[in-house]
């Protein structure tokens, strides 16, 4: 996988809207996060727009102008990093006419989740890392030294990779896998499965989070992924949050998880801070991760 090259002060930082709309002040935050950071924020000509399809899907311009600025951010030699101001949905809309080549001749830092997921994948595809992390609204609320914006931050500057140090869970499988790290939505990469941007493969530590689906609709994804013969050879599995599913009744997403894994034999980590929640610490995708379970912690080390 390549890294991008590591950012240094004075560097444009695009920030584009290729899902849906986002609330301008957010950008507005993120501008101001960035340039504390020592870059130079610039803003894809629609990344503050409103877009309504079929009268009821909002984004935040029409494919053709969400992939425009995304092109541009791809070919514009001096944007070093592009930030995703948020997700929502229609990144899908944008894989088949992505440049790759041009992508993977000059590559460049990609920083979102959610939707974002779906550019993540074909960030993979070209062979180029990316940054699975929160996004605008992150910035904005909580400033450019929060946790795990100062970790986006190390990573962006080549200042080391983080490593986590998480809790146990009851539901967690103890053991050591080391692995190439792939993950985010799993309702998005599901949607990719069986394509050539598919991210969800064996013998990679896979790492999943979602959020508005129910239990029901997960584990019909997770059987999807038996079924393909993904699950059962997976090298790891980390269970990030599923949030706003009905009742929020958490124990019960968490039991049907842990039951559709109970046959296999590979370390599995319950409650990891990824998803849609405060903490939601920066994961980068395509990286060489090692992941160790025991009964006292999950220990997570990134490495190129």
């Amino acid at each position: 996988m390549i890294v991008p090259p590591f950012l240094k002060p004075g560097d444009k930082f695009a920030i584009i809207s290729p899902s849906g709309t986002v609330l301008p002040e957010r950008v507005d935050g993120a501008v101001r996060a960035i340039e504390n950071w020592g870059f130079k924020p610039v803003l894809g000509e629609h990344c503050k727009g409103e877009y309504h399809a079929y009268n009821v899907i909002t984004h935040s311009a029409p494919p053709e102008h969400r992939l425009s600025d995304l092109q541009w951010a791809l070919h514009d030699p001096q944007v070093r990093a592009i930030l995703c101001s948020r997700g929502g949905y229609g990144a899908v809309h944008l894989l088949e006419h992505l440049d790759l080549e041009a992508l993977a001749r000059d590559p460049k830092w990609l920083i979102g989740f959610s939707d974002i997921s779906a550019l993540h994948a074909a960030w993979h595809r070209a062979g180029v890392v990316s940054i699975h992390s929160p996004m605008a609204k992150h910035l904005t609320l909580y400033g450019s030294d929060n946790e795990t914006n100062r970790l986006n931050y190390d990573i962006l500057t080549g200042n080391g990779l983080p490593t986590y140090n998480e809790p146990p869970h009851p539901h967690n499988r103890t053991g050591v896998a080391t692995a190439t790290i792939t993950g985010g939505n799993l309702a998005v990469l599901m949607g990719l499965l069986a394509t050539p941007f598919n991210i969800i493969k064996p013998d990679n530590i896979l790492f999943i989070e979602d959020v508005a689906e129910q239990v029901y609709q997960v584990q019909r994804l997770l059987y999807h992924l038996r079924l393909a013969g993904i699950l059962p050879h997976l090298a790891g599995l980390i269970v990030g949050q599923f949030t706003k599913h009905r009742g929020d009744d958490t124990s019960a997403m968490t039991d049907m998880i842990h039951d559709m894994v109970a046959p296999y034999h590979y370390p599995v980590a319950f409650n990891f801070p990824i998803g849609h929640v405060e903490r939601n610490v920066p994961i980068v995708e395509g990286a060489t991760a090692t992941l160790e379970v025991t009964a006292t912690q999950v220990k997570l080390s990134l490495n190129y």
